[in-house]
């Protein structure tokens, strides 16, 4: 059952109409081209988790607020007593961790290290749990 539907980012959609009315920078036209290619894989993973057959409850783009601090998580799947916590990249090529350090093996380019975000959110996760009084 699907509590919350994916919509498009204020950012994206800003950056959509900004780059019919102008020109953008060389760096606006990179970040959003990867604003479009993150939104693109967020859909295609949301068409492979319509796929699940097991009873479920899917909640999408979901932003919250524990001690201040905010935190976004793309998808959120609860299943028998289960609460998982995905984060999509849509990143292309083969990549590698290293010493907590995410590289392109390609170009060795660095990259945020999604795992290191997926903790962070793992963790205001759990305190909104424990506020709540929620296991």
């Amino acid at each position: 059952m699907l509590l919350k539907k994916r919509s498009e980012s204020k950012e994206l959609v800003v950056m959509r109409y900004l780059n019919t009315r102008m020109e953008l920078t060389a760096g606006d036209k990179f970040h959003y081209a990867n604003l479009e290619k993150g939104y693109r894989g967020e859909l295609e993973f949301d068409v492979l988790t319509e796929q699940l057959s097991e009873e479920r409850y899917i909640i999408d783009d979901l932003l919250l607020q524990v001690n201040n601090s905010y935190f976004q998580i793309d998808k959120v799947i609860i299943s028998g007593g289960l609460i998982h916590l995905l984060d999509v990249k849509y990143h292309e090529g083969d990549f590698y961790l290293e010493s907590d350090k995410f590289y392109s093996l390609k170009s060795g380019k660095e990259y945020r290290n999604p795992v290191i975000q997926l903790k962070r959110s793992e963790t205001l996760f759990r305190q909104l749990l424990q506020n709540l009084k929620l296991n």
